[in-house]
């Protein structure tokens, strides 16, 4: 059963896209969505044609191209299972890592999407009555990298990077040849050691995260001001679904309020609000744009929120 909403219980996929596509709202956003974009970096666009980029990492490739040639050589494939990729209609949850979804009993229904994307480091075993153990993607970057991807994924669950900074695509590089690592350059230390499966990683098209930054927080329109925050991996997972998918559901989306410093942030461990403090992201700025993709149906929660 694929949840349309919070109360709209419906047992095809198919009529669950002929219901929403007739609808159309969302277009209002005017995001030039196509739902056939690559998603991912292939290596064709770097060995057979020069492949210009004005902006640098996070939200271009310019002056790093030598290093995704080196990391896209080994990884050499950027595809999505054909599985998937072939689905006349594609039905996505991305699963966000808030204390919100603590407590809802969505494992059953969140398993049941074509495609669940996961973020960072998040646990799935212990938490599956609330989080399901599905995992189709799992978007993530060094400092959020767990050492070893197969204690709380599938075997077949593609590993997408979403490269910041130049460091993390060294770090991939590092870890792929298996060559010297260097520490520097990161806000806390990445994995020195990854027990992954090469041939599952992906690079993400920094295209997306200019998008998520221009188009939906509207974070990088000032001109000339250099900008101090960056789209959470989070929304920008949201904005990929919106490209990839043609029905999108989120899950674990939401901070308590900064007043409660001692609430959990997430439905795993400890962290509180505390944590977010001199972070790059701003989470009201989030909050407001996944509110307004929800009122124009572009996306569904499956829980209650505020």
């Amino acid at each position: 059963i694929i949840f349309l909403g919070i109360s709209t219980p419906l047992n095809s996929s198919k009529s669950v896209c002929g219901s929403w596509v007739t609808q159309k709202k969302w277009e209002s956003l005017n995001f030039n969505i196509s739902r056939k974009t690559q998603l991912f970096l292939k290596l064709e666009d770097f060995f057979w044609r020069e492949h210009l980029s004005p902006l640098s990492l996070p939200y271009g490739i310019k002056g790093s191209e030598l290093l995704l040639l080196q990391v896209l050589v080994k990884t050499s494939n950027y595809h999505v299972p054909a599985s998937i990729e072939n689905l006349g209609c594609r039905t996505c949850v991305v699963i966000g890592n808030g204390f919100v979804i603590k407590n809802r009993s969505l494992g059953s229904i969140i398993n049941n999407f074509d495609v669940v994307i996961r973020l960072n480091d998040a646990p799935v075993r212990g938490y599956e009555e609330d989080v399901g153990n599905k995992t189709t993607m799992r978007f993530f970057y060094p400092e959020s990298a767990s050492y070893n991807p197969t204690l709380h994924n599938d075997p077949d669950t593609l590993m997408v990077l979403v490269p910041f900074k130049q460091q993390d695509l060294r770090w991939l590089k590092e870890i792929i040849y298996n060559e010297k690592r260097v520490r520097r350059g990161f806000w806390r230390p990445p994995p020195q050691f990854w027990l992954g499966d090469v041939s599952k990683i992906r690079v993400l098209d920094p295209h997306f995260l200019q998008k998520t930054a221009d188009k939906l927080l509207k974070i990088r329109s000032q001109k000339g001001k250099r900008i101090s925050v960056h789209p959470t991996t989070g929304i920008l997972a949201v904005f990929v679904a919106l490209n990839y998918c043609d029905i999108v559901h989120i899950a674990g989306f939401g901070y308590p309020t900064s007043q409660n410093v001692r609430q959990p942030i997430h439905y795993y461990g400890y962290d509180t609000m505390k944590s977010m403090k001199n972070s790059y992201h701003d989470v009201n700025i989030e909050a407001k744009a996944l509110k307004r993709l929800e009122d124009l149906g572009a996306i569904f929660y499956l829980h209650p929120h505020l």
